[in-house]
C-alpha cells in the first residue's frame, strides 16, 4: 500500500468518527474508535496465523460466509481447542476466542442479531486478563461501553454501536488490512485527534518529524556518530511515552529486530492504554516491550528502584517529551533522591530538569538521551542555573538543538532538543539554530524531511554553517554564566550591506546629467510647438 493510500485510510477513518460521534467530544470518542482498529489488528493478525497454522484444516465457510471459519472450526474439533491454543501463544503470543474476533464482531453489528454490546464487554475482559502470557489489565478501562453518551438506554447504547461498529467495517474493507497499514492508520488518527484537543494533545503526541529527529539521533553511534548507525539497542526507555509514537519511531530505525525491548512510563491512564495498544498494533510482542502506568517525578516504578547496582536498569537510549514547565511538589526527602542529590532539584515552579536528570541517570555510560524541552532551560537562573552548570562541567551536555515555533498541538512556543551524554569525545556544545527552517501551516508549522536530514545530518557530522551551526568552546560558555541561548553563540542576524560612497557618488552625477540631457531634448520639442518651457 502506497503512503498515498495510507493517508486515504486514515482521512476515511476519520472521516467515519467525525461523522459519528454525535454527541461526544474528540477525547472520548477517540477511545472507541482507537480500540475497535486495534481489535480489528488483533483479530486479523490472530486469524492469518491460525490460517498458517491449520493449513489444510482451516476450514471453508463459503456455504457459511456469516462465520468466520475458525468458528467452524472450534464447533468441529471441541477437544482439541486446548492444545490448539497453546500451539497459538508459543506463536503469536496471544489468543483470541472466535465470538471476540472483530469478524464476528462486525457481523454482529451488521446484522444487529444478538447482545453486541455484552459481546464487547466480554471480549475486552478476555482481551486483558486471558489472551496474552502476561495481563493486560485496565486496556480497555476508558472505554465506557454504558454511557448515556452512547444512548439513553441499553437498547440505545447496543444500537449506536451496532451503527458505529459498521461504519468501521465498512471503511476498513477498502484497503488493506495489513499491520503495517493498519499500524499507519492508527498513528494518523491519534495525530487528527491531538489536533482537535488543542493543549490535551501535549500529554499524548509528539509530532511525527519531532520524533523522527530525536530516534534519529539515538540511534547512531553515540563516541562516533559520523560512523553512523548501531547495529543493536539493547533497550530504549521513554519515561513519559505518551501514546508510545516516539518509542515506536526509534524502532523504526533499528528495525523490528533492532532492539531488545522498549521500556515507557505514563502516569495519564488513558494515554497509558492508547501506547500500550499502540505497541501491539506495530507489531510489538508483549514480551518485547514493557509499559508501565506510575508517577515519573515520583519513581514509583519498582524496577528502577532496584538498590543492587549489578541489577539496576540502564538504557541504551533515552527519548523523552515531557509535560513543560511542569509544576511539582519535591518531598523532603527528594534532595537525597539518587537522580538528583549530585545536581539539586529542579525549582517547584519548573520540573524541567527534574524530568532530564531521571532519565539521564538511567542512561548507560556509552548510551545517547535526546529530550525536548522549553528553551527556558537553557538560560533560566537560580536552580536550573547551577544543574546546567553541573553538567556542562560534567562534559554531559552534547547538543543544543533549537526548532521553530508552533510545531505543536499543544503549545506555540518554540522548544529545543538536548543531546546528552555521561561519556562525550568533543570538548565542546553543538549549537543548531533550525527555528528559521520549517513549512508554514495556517493553524501549524512542519519540517519537511529536508529540514529533518539537515538536522541530523549536521549532528551526525559535527558540521558548522554561517547562521545555523557552531561548536562552541566550553571556556566561551563559561564566560557567558553557562548560559546556553542559542542566540548568543549564533547570530541570525543579516549583515547590512557595505555601501561604496564613491560608486553611489559616481551614480548620482551620471543620473543627474541624464536628467539635464532629457530636459533639454524635451525642451527642444516644446520650443518648436510653441510651448512653454521647462525650467
Amino acid at each position: 500500500m502506497t503512503d498515498n493510500e495510507k493517508q486515504q485510510l486514515g482521512k476515511t477513518l476519520w472521516a467515519i468518527a467525525d461523522q459519528l460521534r454525535g454527541a461526544m467530544n474528540a477525547d472520548d470518542f477517540r477511545d472507541y474508535m482507537l480500540s475497535f482498529l486495534f481489535l480489528r489488528y488483533l483479530s486479523d493478525n490472530y486469524e492469518a496465523a491460525t490460517k498458517k497454522e491449520l493449513g489444510r484444516d482451516y476450514p471453508d465457510n463459503a456455504n457459511q460466509p456469516n462465520r468466520p471459519p475458525l468458528c467452524l472450526w472450534y464447533d468441529a474439533n471441541k477437544g482439541d481447542i486446548a492444545d490448539f491454543e497453546k500451539q497459538m501463544r508459543r506463536k503469536v503470543h496471544y489468543v483470541i476466542k472466535p465470538p471476540y474476533l472483530w469478524s464476528s464482531i462486525a457481523e454482529m453489528a451488521r446484522t444487529q442479531d444478538g447482545d453486541l454490546l455484552k459481546t464487547l464487554q466480554d471480549g475486552f475482559g478476555y482481551i486483558e486478563n486471558e489472551s496474552f502470557e502476561s495481563t493486560f489489565q485496565g486496556l480497555f478501562s476508558e472505554i465506557n461501553l454504558n454511557s448515556d453518551k452512547l444512548g439513553k438506554n441499553y437498547t440505545e447504547r447496543n444500537a449506536k454501536l451496532c451503527v458505529i461498529i459498521t461504519k468501521i467495517a465498512e471503511g476498513l474493507a477498502k484497503f488493506s488490512a495489513d499491520s503495517d497499514t493498519l499500524g499507519d492508520a492508527y498513528e494518523y488518527l491519534i495525530g487528527q485527534f491531538a489536533a482537535g484537543s488543542g493543549k490535551k494533545a501535549g500529554e499524548f503526541y509528539t509530532p511525527q518529524e519531532i520524533s523522527s529527529i530525536l530516534s534519529a539521533i539515538v540511534t547512531l553511534d553515540g563516541q562516533e556518530p559520523s560512523t553512523g548507525r548501531k547495529k543493536h539497542l539493547k533497550s530504549v526507555f521513554d519515561f513519559a511515552c505518551g501514546s508510545g509514537s516516539l518509542l515506536l519511531n526509534v524502532r523504526h530505525c533499528m528495525g523490528p529486530h533492532g532492539i531488545g525491548k522498549i521500556y515507557g512510563q505514563e502516569n495519564n491512564i488513558t494515554t497509558y492504554n492508547l501506547a500500550r495498544m499502540n505497541m501491539l498494533l506495530h507489531g510489538v510482542k508483549d514480551s518485547e516491550f514493557e509499559i508501565f502506568h506510575g508517577d515519573t517525578l515520583a519513581n514509583d516504578w519498582e524496577m528502577l528502584q532496584e538498590k543492587n547496582p549489578a541489577k539496576k536498569p540502564y538504557f541504551d537510549a533515552v527519548v523523552a517529551n515531557p509535560p513543560f514547565s511542569y509544576r511539582w511538589t519535591p518531598g523532603e526527602t527528594m534532595g537525597d533522591d539518587v537522580r538528583f542529590k549530585n545536581y539539586g532539584l529542579a525549582p517547584k515552579s519548573a520540573a524541567d530538569f527534574a524530568f532530564l536528570l531521571h532519565g539521564f541517570h538511567y542512561l548507560k555510560q556509552d548510551g545517547v538521551m535526546a529530550i525536548i524541552l522549553p528553551h527556558g532551560v537553557l538560560f533560566r537562573g537560580g536552580a536550573e542555573e547551577r544543574i546546567r552548570r553541573k553538567l556542562l562541567n560534567d562534559g554531559h551536555i552534547d547538543t543544543v538543538i533549537g526548532l521553530p515555533a508552533n510545531l505543536f498541538y499543544s503549545t506555540g512556543i518554540p522548544v529545543c532538543i538536548l543531546v546528552l551524554k555521561k561519556c562525550k569525545k568533543p570538548d565542546d556544545v553543538l549549537f543548531i539554530n533550525a527555528a528559521e527552517h520549517f513549512t508554514k501551516g495556517k493553524r501549524q508549522n512542519s519540517l519537511s524531511q529536508a529540514h529533518i536530514d539537515k538536522i541530523v545530518s549536521t549532528y551526525q557530522f559535527r558540521k558548522e554553517e554561517e547562521r545555523y551551526a557552531r561548536r562552541v568552546t566550553m571556556e566561551e560558555i563559561a564566560a557567558n554564566d553557562d548560559n546556553l541561548n542559542i542566540s548568543r553563540y549564533i547570530s541570525t542576524a543579516v549583515p547590512e550591506e557595505e555601501i561604496d560612497l564613491k560608486a553611489v557618488n559616481a551614480e548620482l552625477v551620471m543620473l543627474e546629467q541624464k536628467i539635464i540631457a532629457a530636459t533639454a531634448k524635451h525642451n527642444a520639442f516644446l520650443k518648436e510647438l510653441g510651448l512653454p518651457m521647462l525650467p
